[in-house]
């Protein structure tokens, strides 16, 4: 075989790497983003209207998150949360409405005190879908909740159901560890 056809093949063998490389990279990054956001991937696609500006609406979730300097919380800061909430659960049965509005703070609270950026609703939600994504549909829940009692008073049920999702973030929240990087 001539220097020539070895060149030529080899040539050839990197071309072929490279394709399929460059082929192989996006579904990488898509099976990355749907291990990591879970059924928020499914809701962003179908909220952004396409697979590509759901992705880098993603991607920009995981840039802005790795700029935050999560810590988890000290033990005393989680027996005084745990404190909390349960207070406001007992409030729950006397003033159901002013528990969940309670509840929503307290949220709010724990992840400032993580060390979450404070935001409007969407903001905090995109924050927490990068390492919170699996209980995150419990905070839209709440969320909605919360936000159409402000219009339309809900059941004592609709309340309680509230207060069940924010209480699974709120254990998500105080008893997780941040990722490897903070």
């Amino acid at each position: 075989m001539s220097t020539t056809a070895v060149v030529i093949a080899v040539v050839v063998v990197v071309a072929i790497v490279l394709v399929a490389a460059l082929v192989a990279r996006p579904a990488m990054r898509r099976r990355r983003l749907k291990e990591t956001f879970g059924s928020e991937y499914d809701r962003t696609v179908e909220d952004k209207g396409d697979v590509r500006s759901a992705e880098e609406e993603l991607t920009s979730r995981q840039r802005r998150h790795q700029e935050f300097e999560l810590s988890p919380l000290s033990e005393e800061h989680r027996q005084r949360y745990q404190q909390d909430w349960s207070a406001v659960q007992e409030e729950f049965v006397d003033s159901p409405k002013a528990a969940v509005d309670k509840a929503d703070q307290l949220i709010g609270l724990v992840m400032s005190d993580r060390g979450y950026p404070s935001g409007d609703f969407d903001q905090q939600a995109a924050d927490l879908s990068v390492e919170h994504s699996d209980v995150l549909g419990h905070y839209r829940k709440a969320h909605t909740t919360a936000q159409r009692t402000e219009t339309d008073p809900a059941s004592t049920e609709d309340l309680r159901e509230a207060m069940v999702h924010y209480r699974t973030l709120f254990e998500d929240l105080v008893d997780h560890a941040t990722s490897e990087r903070s």
